[in-house]
C-alpha cells in the first residue's frame, strides 16, 4: 500500500471523534496543512461545504485543525481535483450515496491519484465501503460492484442486530465474507500493522460473529500478515 494509513469508519452520530480514534490519528497525522474531502452527494453543493466544515470541525477540536480544507464535488474540475489529492496530507471520502461518489471518481479519472497517494486516506460510511476492491451495493443490484482497490475489506456501516439489511448482506456472504462496523468504531491499516476499535462483525455465509484480530489481519493488509504470503 502506498497510503501512510487508510481509516475506515462506519459513523458518528455525535458528530465527535471517540478518545482512541481520535488518539489513533494524531499518531499519524503529524503534517496538516491540506484535508481534502471527496462528496458522496456530488451535486449537493451548499450540504458538501458545510459537512465539510462539521467534519473538519470533529479534526479541530481533538488539535487536529489543518491549515485548509475543501470539498471535491460537481464543481471541480478534474484537473484541480488530481492536484488537490496529490498535496492533500488527508483525504477523507464522505458519507451518503456509494455508487454516485464512484462515479464522481471515475468521471474525475481520480483512481490512479487516489492509489498512488501517501496521504493518510479515510472514509466514513459510504465512503469506507468504496475503499474495499468490492462494494455491497445493499440498496440497488443486491451485487458486489468495482471499488477503488485500496483494501481488500467488503465493509457495511451502521450495522445493528436489527438492521434492514442484514438478510442482504447474510445472502451476499455466500459468495463473499462482509465486515459489518457498528457506528464509532474503526479499522485502520498501516504498512506494518493492521487493528480495529469499537465493535465490528464479521458475516461469512451468512452467519454473523465478532470480528476476530487475526482475521482482521488477513484481510485488511495480507502482505504485512506473513513475509511469503501465507
Amino acid at each position: 500500500m502506498n497510503a501512510r494509513l487508510l481509516g475506515l469508519f462506519s459513523g458518528f452520530p455525535t458528530r465527535h471523534f471517540t478518545d482512541e480514534i481520535a488518539q489513533a490519528l494524531r499518531k499519524n497525522l503529524p503534517k496538516r496543512e491540506s484535508l481534502v474531502f471527496i462528496s458522496a452527494l456530488p451535486e449537493e453543493y451548499a450540504q458538501n461545504d458545510d459537512d465539510g466544515d462539521g467534519m473538519h470541525a470533529m479534526f479541530a477540536e481533538r488539535g487536529m485543525g489543518f491549515a485548509r480544507h475543501c470539498v471535491i464535488d460537481r464543481r471541480t474540475g478534474a484537473g484541480d481535483a488530481a492536484k488537490l489529492l496529490r498535496e492533500a496530507d488527508c483525504i477523507f471520502l464522505m458519507g451518503g450515496e456509494a455508487t454516485w461518489q464512484m462515479a464522481l471518481i471515475r468521471g474525475l479519472k481520480l483512481i490512479p491519484a487516489l492509489r498512488e497517494s501517501r496521504a493518510v486516506i479515510l472514509g466514513v460510511s459510504a465512503g469506507s465501503m468504496n475503499m474495499g476492491r468490492h462494494v455491497a451495493d445493499v440498496w440497488e443490484s443486491k451485487e458486489l460492484y468495482e471499488g477503488l482497490g485500496l483494501t481488500d475489506i467488503v465493509m457495511k456501516g451502521h450495522y445493528t442486530e436489527d438492521a434492514w439489511f442484514l438478510p442482504v448482506l447474510q445472502e451476499m456472504s455466500m459468495t463473499h465474507p462482509v465486515v459489518a462496523m457498528e457506528d464509532e468504531s474503526a479499522i485502520f491499516i498501516r504498512e506494518d500493522a493492521v487493528w480495529q476499535l469499537g465493535v465490528i462483525h464479521w458475516i461469512d455465509r451468512g452467519r454473523v460473529t465478532r470480528l476476530t484480530d487475526e482475521m482482521l489481519r488477513k484481510i485488511g493488509n495480507p502482505s504485512f500478515l506473513d513475509p511469503n504470503g501465507e
